[in-house]
């Protein structure tokens, strides 16, 4: 079930023009509007991105979908889609939201980090996974991350309680499938990060297991259950679309490791200590 909007924070960066809002459920989520500039579809690309990455166990924001009432935009006025000089409304609804963290007052959230602590992400490796699902989902884009200090299990520190230290989330999905085209145009520079060193220790493609293993055997039934759960006013008589491209998704599976190998080979070099 949807949650309903509560509470206006802040508009945030990005071409979507997304808004970061508290829902009903205590939690803040960056929604991103259903008339959107980037177009619908880019909601559908985010939920079945955020299902695949959730099964391949790679860290990202957990999702749900966001209804805002008309009443709600009524009594929040600064919510609204700026295209040039035209000021255009959010369409009351169902629309897309991405978890933050925490409380925005409470918790700091970058989306840099510099090389000395970016080395010491407590899942940095993950950048490896995600970069596989990014081959694999044709993600447009360069890859996007945040990091934030969280209590690391497994860690413990002096007196017994866990020791806080960075980690990374993978978010903005909106451009896997080539963003609304909903179509795969290969290219060696797509889905990298643009901090090289989270690549460093890259010495061949068995490094990005073992989320590679779990890309190639990836189930059909996530994706069905997947597909589900993408509300009809997304996609307004894209069913059959979406359906022929999640089914060209399934069938490419098996090249991801071509295309892993493939970005050795453009004009940055991102795995140096690959031979």
């Amino acid at each position: 079930m949807p949650l309903k909007a509560r509470r206006f924070v802040r508009k945030m960066r990005g071409g979507a023009q997304a808004h970061l809002m508290e829902a009903q459920d205590g939690n803040f989520y960056v929604v991103k509007f259903r008339n959107n500039p980037q177009h619908r579809r880019i909601l559908v690309n985010e939920w079945i991105a955020s299902v695949i990455l959730k099964h391949l166990q790679i860290s990202s924001p957990p999702v749900a979908i966001i209804e805002l009432t008309a009443e709600f935009l009524q009594a929040n006025p600064e919510i609204h889609l700026q295209l040039g000089t035209r000021r255009m409304p959010v369409e009351p609804g169902w629309h897309f939201g991405s978890q933050y963290p925490g409380d925005p007052g409470r918790l700091a959230v970058y989306d840099f980090l510099p090389d000395a602590l970016l080395d010491h992400v407590a899942n940095r490796n993950e950048f490896l996974g995600v970069f596989a699902a990014d081959k694999w989902m044709g993600n447009a884009d360069a890859r996007q991350s945040i990091f934030f200090r969280a209590r690391l299990e497994g860690a413990p520190a002096r007196g017994g309680r866990e020791r806080a230290g960075f980690v990374a989330w993978m978010m903005d999905h909106g451009y896997v499938f080539d963003g609304p085209h909903w179509a795969f145009h290969d290219s060696p520079l797509q889905g990298l990060y643009f901090r090289p060193n989270v690549y460093a220790t890259v010495r061949g493609i068995e490094d990005f297991q073992p989320w590679l293993d779990r890309v190639l055997n990836f189930p059909e039934g996530v994706i069905d259950d997947g597909l589900k759960q993408v509300p009809q006013a997304w996609l307004e008589g894209d069913t059959d679309a979406l359906e022929a491209l999640l089914e060209k998704l399934m069938s490419r599976r098996a090249r991801t490791p071509e295309l892993i190998e493939a970005s050795r080979h453009g004009r940055v070099d991102a795995f140096p200590a690959w031979k």
